[in-house]
């Protein structure tokens, strides 16, 4: 099935993320199931009312898209849960303040592992507690810190 690049898709839809109140932390093509699949979040946490609305909100703009040049395909809407990883800056900006875990590919000042208050994300890096500065391309995950 020949798609859109999945970057044209979620700019076009940023727009009606916005209108709708959430962002669009990310989207992707399953090929063997023939679906896209849209994931995202809103400040406070994303219930499935505003899913379903915001899959609402999408759909008619979709086919005016014809990201798929005709060929059928599944939308899915989806929160990215919360274990999801951070890819993009923005994502570290939304969550300033909460604690986070980083897995790391290689150690770094000794430890393959770090957790803390995510306190910033700039140059390149993230930073935790307010000192200590990870290079993003350390790391082989960023995510929330989940308590059990």
């Amino acid at each position: 099935m020949k798609v859109k690049p999945i970057s044209e898709v979620i700019e076009f839809l940023e727009p009606i993320a916005s209108e709708t109140g959430v962002y669009i932390v990310d989207a992707e093509w399953d090929m063997r199931t023939r679906s896209l699949t849209v994931y995202i979040d809103m400040e406070g946490g994303l219930d499935l009312v505003t899913c379903e609305k915001f899959h609402r909100a999408i759909d008619g703009p979709l086919d005016e898209l014809d990201p798929t040049f005709g060929a059928p395909y599944t939308l899915n809407c989806s929160s990215p849960g919360l274990d999801r990883p951070f890819k993009k800056e923005a994502d570290f900006l939304h969550h300033i303040g909460e604690k986070v875990e980083v897995h790391l590919y290689a150690p770094f000042d000794g430890k393959k592992y770090y957790e803390g208050k995510l306190t910033g994300f700039s140059d390149g890096n993230v930073v935790l507690d307010g000192t200590l500065r990870i290079p993003f391309e350390k790391c082989a995950k960023v995510c929330l810190f989940i308590e059990v």
